[in-house]
Parts: C-alpha cells; structure tokens; sequence
C-alpha cells in the first residue's frame, strides 16, 4: 500500500445519491424515535431497497471500501465489506468508540452519561452496570419468574381487549408491551405511568434532532426526577431492585443507565409485532409456533426467539450501527484519519441478495444455530464488545410475548398490509399499520 493513501473518495454524484437514498431516509423516518408518516412513505416507495441497491452500486465501483463520504463539518466512511463490519465491531472501543459525536448530541436529551456514549473508565464502569443488571452473560435472568408473569398477565388482558374489539392493531399492542416493560424495569407500582413514557417520548423526539434542536433540561430533569422516585422503591421482582444491590462509584452514573432500558424496548415492540406478521405470512411457521408452545408453554422458545430475529434482521430497528475513530487506522486500501465517524449500514448486509439466498425471504433457522465471527454479520443487536446486553432478556421477553398471544389461536393479517409468503418481503415494514385478527383453534 503507497505511504499515506487515503481512502478512496465517493464522487460528487455518488455523494449526494448515497445522502438521498441512504442518509437522509434514516434520519427522515426517525433515529431515537421513528416518525410513523415517514415510515409508511418509505414502505410505499421502497426507500430501504433503494439504500441496499445504492451500497452495493457504492461496493461495485470503489471496491470493498471502506469509502470516505466528503460531508461537511466531519469525515465519514461507509463499511462495505464482511471482515470490515466484524473488525469494527470487534474493535470497540478502541480504536472505534462506541461513543460517536452525532450519537452523543442526540442521547444527550434524555442520558447524557449513559454507557453508550461514554468512553475509558467511565464507559467500562457503566458497561459493567449495565451487564450486572441485566444479566447479559445468562441466558434466562434470575428474575425470569415474575417477569414472565407479568407478561402472562398483560397478555392476557390484551387478549380480552382484542376479544372485545375483533382486531389486534399497533396501538392495542403497544400499550400492552409499555405496560410489561415499565412494570419489568421499574415494578409493579409503574404499570400505569403513561406520563413517564409520554416525556421519554418526548425527549426521544427532540434528540432525533441532535445537535440542532436545544435541550430541553426542564423537561429532562421533570423526568429524570420521576423515574428516580420508582427507582428509590427498589421493588421487588424488577430491574430497579437488582440496580439497587448492586456496588457503585463515582463513574457508575447509575439513574442514567435506566432511560436506555425503556428506550431499547420499544423497538423490542416493533420487532415483535413484525413477527408477528412473519407468523401469519407462513402457515409452516405457525403451525412450528404453535407446536412450540404446546410443548415448552413458557420461558425458554427457541422458535419464537428466532422469528423475533428474523424480524429484526428483515427490518433492523437500529438500521446504523455508528463507530467513531480514536485514532489513525490502516486498511488495505488506505488510510483513515481518528475523529472519522464510521458507518454500518445494517440492511445492506442483512438483505444483500447477491451473498445471501435468503436475503428477502423468512428464515427462522438461521437463528437456531451458534453464529460465528466467519459467518456473514448479521447484526440485530450489535455486536462485539459492544453488543445490546439486554439482548437475551428481551428476546425471552418478546418471544414470551407472542408465545401468550399465539396459545391456541390462529392469526390472520388483516388486509391493510399483507405479505405474501410467496414473494420477497418488503424492504420497509410499517408496524404502524398492522393489524391482525386472533381466532380460537
């Protein structure tokens, strides 16, 4: 490699195609917090399929990247090979920090000292927060019991709501799954604390505009204030109780981690309503559900688990993975400066049709299996050092979900938005404008 090559540079042309089909569709339908307009428009017109098509035209012209994107105001490159995805992920956070500046502008507005956007001795202290509470080492928490009961019950009084209304739609559902997670974050005694979503809702909003919206501290520090009154219960058979027990220092910034808890699972909710189109788009799969859940009924759900994959593999809910460099790095094709913001598209190596057969089909069993760091990155939760630590409580949560929903009923898509197992699943999946009907067996 020539001393001190550079990255090869994306054209003019080639710049502002990838703002327009890749960037700007992104930030338009929402980074904290999706836009539900913006997400129905890029369903009609194609928007993530356009993205893909545009990354591999990226990948066909300037080689296996990375490419550097010339935007103002900061140095950005896009990855677009395999063992480039596994290298920055491997590598954080050093020399790739997790903690990249637009992501700390937007997180700023709800978390300033959340672990996401931190970094050295503070972000190891907060990793190990995070990773303590939430049990990311085990398989099933040790407080999978009562949460599962907690599941069991909002279930069950969504499922009579649904009895009463004939449908299942987005709305009914995601007030349901608010319910399960604020009573599994914070106890029982936060079930019916609509107010304390409706700030965080709030602050998400204002933080999709990063750095040019101000933050709002009044409205922060209302919030901040009373999510620390449910945390100072501590109650029992919740998260807030395990964080309670748990040693702290002055880098823990521990009422900081507990926003991300609730953030992180709401979009738990937009994949498991997606699966649930998934289950009533492939009548092979439910009927594997159902047999599931006649054998196992609750808690461990390898099946189900994997249609919540799959729905997050099919329709990322964090569809950019953000790194920034600490310093200089070398690749086979140049050199890229630290202070570059590096950028994972998740659709493009989740749906490249050209790598993998089943890129636009439903393929639970791809989950069913240990995945390596030889296989293609597939990245429904991060990964590497960095990877989501809620990841196995919320697929046993999700997945204990649509297992108490599906128990002997069979589900049907109403027609407002169908798949048809016939043809490539849609690039874009409007959750919003789902809906189903559940029928005794």
């Amino acid at each position: 490699m020539p001393e001190r090559m550079r990255l090869p540079q994306a054209g003019v042309r080639d710049t502002a195609a990838y703002v327009s089909e890749v960037l700007a569709p992104n930030v338009a339908k929402g980074v904290i917090i999706r836009r539900p307009a913006v997400v129905g428009m890029a369903q009609r017109m194609g928007l993530d399929r356009r993205a893909v098509r545009r990354l591999q035209h990226m990948r066909d012209k300037y080689g296996r990247g990375p490419v550097h994107i010339p935007l103002p105001l900061r140095p950005q490159a896009v990855i677009l090979a395999p063992e480039h995805a596994h290298r920055v992920l491997d590598n954080t956070p050093e020399p790739f920090a997790a903690a990249e500046t637009m992501k700390k502008a937007a997180l700023k507005h709800f978390e300033p000292k959340m672990v996401l956007i931190s970094h050295g001795a503070e972000r190891a202290e907060r990793r190990r927060i995070n990773e303590e509470v939430l049990q990311s080492a085990c398989p099933v928490h040790s407080l999978a019991e009562p949460f599962l009961r907690v599941v069991d019950e909002e279930a069950a009084a969504l499922s009579a709501r649904v009895e009463r209304q004939s449908v299942l739609d987005w709305d009914a559902y995601i007030g349901a799954w608010y319910r399960v997670v604020r009573r599994v974050v914070l106890g029982d005694s936060a079930r019916d604390d609509h107010e304390l979503t409706h700030m965080l809702g709030d602050l998400r909003a204002h933080a999709n505009w990063a750095f040019a919206r101000p933050i709002d501290t009044r409205l922060r520090e209302r919030f901040l204030r009373r999510l620390r009154t449910h945390l100072e219960r501590a109650e029992s058979g919740s998260l807030a109780e395990v964080l309670a027990h748990i040693p702290k220092n002055e880098h823990s910034a521990a009422l900081m981690q507990v926003p991300q808890y609730l953030f992180a699972f709401d979009p738990a909710g937009m994949a498991s309503f997606r699966a649930l189109a998934l289950i009533a788009a492939h009548p092979e799969q439910a009927e594997r559900a159902q047999a599931e859940i006649r054998e196992r009924g609750a808690g461990d759900l390898p099946f189900l688990r994997a249609c919540v994959l799959e729905s997050l593999r099919l329709w990322p809910t964090t569809p950019v993975v953000l790194r920034e460099t600490t310093t200089e790095t070398e690749w086979e094709n140049g050199v890229m400066p630290a202070g570059t913001t590096v950028i994972i598209v998740a659709p493009y190596f989740h749906r490249d049709d050209r790598n993998l057969e089943y890129a636009d089909r439903f393929a639970p069993d791809i989950w069913l299996r240990e995945r390596t760091e030889q296989d293609w990155p597939l990245i429904p939760f991060s990964g590497g050092p960095a990877y989501c630590p809620a990841r196995n409580l919320v697929l046993m949560l999700t997945s204990n979900m649509l297992a108490a929903l599906l128990k002997d009923k069979d589900i049907q898509q109403e027609p407002n938005v169908f798949l048809d197992a016939r043809r490539a699943l849609p690039a874009t999946l409007d959750n919003y404008s789902l809906s189903f009907t559940l029928r005794p067996r």
